[in-house]
């Protein structure tokens, strides 16, 4: 997420506090200011870290209140309260709370300029519309509370407005109109997190001194308003995770300083205007899960300090344009599950800084140009899921010094290449192609794999020995292939700590035999799965008790695996089972009370196997579907037991 553009309060006191420490020591505080606090005060009903211990009636605020600033030249009035629950110093940070409401009294501050009330994230109740009366404020930050209520229209006689910050409260309502108009002088705005809606107020182009506006994450709606084109210095735009739908306005185009623009996450409809050209100091883009269509404007190219494009799960269409080849400043592209057709651009082989080119989930064809061997600084490659019909893996692919290689579903037919096997590459998706062969013995000389998926595709033998020496490999994807031998080799892999622990196997739909290890629960490589799927192997044996000291197990998949025996009460200490497949076994005896009541519990099969006795009751919804099949098996959700 983004972050603020950070005010430092701690700072700013004590630049406030030195300026004027010659003259506190004669200066009293003013009573109406004192009382005016102390009402503060009073309000508040937890204050764990004593930000206000010093406030006391008996002593000075201007001189003695901690978090207090006054001002001669005003007659020594508050022109600051500052008391963040999160302030950082040289060699320090305080992160804390308070409790309680925000008091009205504060309104009787009529001199103060800064009001930091942020980060104290118990603050509770409305924001009083008396907080109107500030006319001299310049900075207001109550963000990272639990405020609620809706944003004071008020707030329109605050003019002197600079900063304002509300993000990450329980805000709702609509952003009145009237109080946009007012702020000419605002430089940033910061509403983010909150559950404001309705539409955004095209007076929204009247804040001309704008250069930062973060509205992300609410629940805004209607259009983006043509108006917002009118702040010419804005810098940073973000409007992601709303409900905003229509289409982009060209006026966005005007906005030449702007560096930062998420549109992300919304309802965004129709194409990307061509004067997209005129963000010319743009360097983040970020256009992802929208119904956006047509194809790229050609005026993309026209971006000269582009690091960021983000255009993902979306729906465009047509060919890329091939003057993105222009962008030599971009870092990343993600135009993943669109509906692109064509050719990649052999000018995409003159973006010399790129380390992210994702393309996955479209309709490009081949050939991969060869141009892109010139991507020296790439990291990351996914063509996954395109008819590109390889065949190979070009062979200039090995002059790439990639980490991550994903090309799934891309035609590859034949073996292994024997180059990976002296690549660097951490992260390998070859599935659903046309591979086949045994598996080299050679793979376990890529020693930085931490996840490897080669699913749906034609290997056969056994695992090679040498795959134990994968030590730092965490998810492992085989399944649908003709794989046999032992699972052993697997469960025994070697461990690089503190990684190499599995978090996720997946063998389902092969002919490895042999029952699983009774110890595998216990074996150092298992520590830390998450998911084990073995689906569909003819192991037999039975299942292993063991498996309950899997403590971050998440999903047991055994379907189809020839097991008998009962079902462990052991395997209902896993406390973080969600899922449960055991169908189509022989397994025998009653299903195991504590099993059936995991407090995650959201699927659960027995179906197919000689399971008897009442099924436990149970709070989670498990179909009829789940227990049938088992001809001595009765009760809730199958029909009652019948008593002797």
């Amino acid at each position: 997420m983004a972050t603020r553009i950070h005010k430092n309060p701690l700072s700013l006191l004590l630049l406030l506090l030195l300026a004027y420490s010659s003259h506190l020591q004669s200066q009293a505080c003013h009573e109406q200011d004192r009382e005016a606090l102390l009402g503060f005060k009073r309000a508040i009903t937890s204050d764990p870290s004593g930000l206000l211990r010093s406030w006391t009636s008996s002593s000075d605020c201007c001189s003695a209140w901690e978090g207090v600033a006054c001002d001669t030249a005003s007659g020594g009035r508050v022109v600051n309260v500052s008391r963040s629950g999160l302030v950082s110093g040289n060699d320090f940070i305080l992160d804390t709370y308070m409790s309680g409401n925000l008091s009205p009294t504060l309104s009787n501050l009529t001199f103060l300029k800064i009001l930091d009330l942020s980060n104290l994230k118990e603050m509770r109740g409305q924001i009083p519309h008396e907080f109107g009366k500030l006319s001299h404020l310049t900075y207001l930050f109550l963000d990272s509370n639990k405020l609620t209520g809706t944003i004071p229209v008020s707030f329109r006689y605050l003019t002197r407005l600079k900063k304002l910050y509300l993000s990450d409260n329980r805000l709702s309502g609509v952003v009145p109109s009237p109080v946009l108009s007012s702020f000419s002088s605002l430089s940033e705005l910061g509403f983010s997190g909150n559950k404001l809606s309705g539409s955004i107020p095209s007076s929204i182009g009247k804040m001309v001194s704008l250069t930062k506006l973060d509205l992300h994450e609410n629940n805004f709606s209607g259009t983006i308003p043509e108006s917002i084109g009118k702040l010419k210095v804005l810098e940073y735009l973000d409007l992601s995770e709303n409900q905003i739908f229509g289409n982009i306005p060209k006026s966005i185009g005007g906005l030449s300083e702007l560096v930062l623009l998420y549109l992300n996450s919304n309802r965004l409809t129709g194409s990307v205007p061509s004067s997209v050209s005129g963000l010319s100091s743009l360097q983040f883009f970020r256009l992802s899960e929208n119904k956006l269509t047509g194809t790229l404007p050609p005026s993309i190219g026209l971006l000269p300090k582009i690091q960021r494009l983000i255009f993902e799960n979306n729906l465009f269409t047509g060919k890329l344009p091939a003057t993105i080849g222009h962008l030599t400043t971009l870092t990343d592209i993600f135009f993943s599950n669109n509906r692109f057709s064509g050719k990649i651009p052999p000018s995409f082989g003159n973006l010399r800084n790129l380390q992210t080119l994702d393309l996955s989930r479209n309709r490009l064809s081949g050939p991969i140009p060869p141009q892109l061997s010139k991507l020296q600084n790439l990291q990351s490659l996914d063509l996954s899921s395109n008819p590109l019909r390889l065949v190979s893996i070009p062979n200039w692919f090995p002059k790439l010094k990639l980490f991550r290689l994903l090309l799934a579903k891309t035609g590859l037919k034949g073996n292994l290449p024997s180059w990976l096997s002296s690549s660097s590459i951490s992260t390998l998706d070859l599935s659903s192609n046309g591979l086949k062969g045994k598996l080299p013995t050679w793979i376990a000389n890529m020693t930085n794999l931490s996840f490897l998926n080669l699913s749906n595709n034609g290997f056969f033998s056994s695992v090679p020995e040498e795959f134990k020496n994968l030590s730092l490999l965490m998810d492992l994807d085989l399944h649908s292939n003709k794989l046999s031998g032992q699972l052993d080799t697997i469960f025994s892999k070697n461990v690089h700590e503190p990684l190499g622990h599995f978090n996720s196997i997946d063998l389902s739909n092969n002919m490895f035999t042999g029952s699983i290890d009774a110890d595998v629960g216990e074996k150092p490589v298992m520590a830390s799965i998450v998911s084990l799927v073995l689906s569909h192997n003819p192991l037999g044996g039975s299942i292993p008790k063991s498996l309950g000291k899997l403590s971050g197990l998440e999903v047991l998949k055994l379907r189809g695996n020839g097991l008998s025996g009962t079902i462990p009460m052991e395997l209902g200490n896993a406390k973080e089972l969600e899922i449960i497949v055991l169908s189509d076994n022989n397994l025998s005896g009653e299903i195991p009370e504590k099993l059936l009541n995991l407090e995650g519990l959201r699927e659960f099969d027995v179906s197919g196997n000689r399971l008897s006795g009442k099924i436990p009751p149970h709070k989670a919804i498990i179909p009829v579907s789940g227990f049938m099949g088992n001809p001595g098996l009765c009760g809730s959700p199958l029909p009652p037991c019948k008593h002797s």
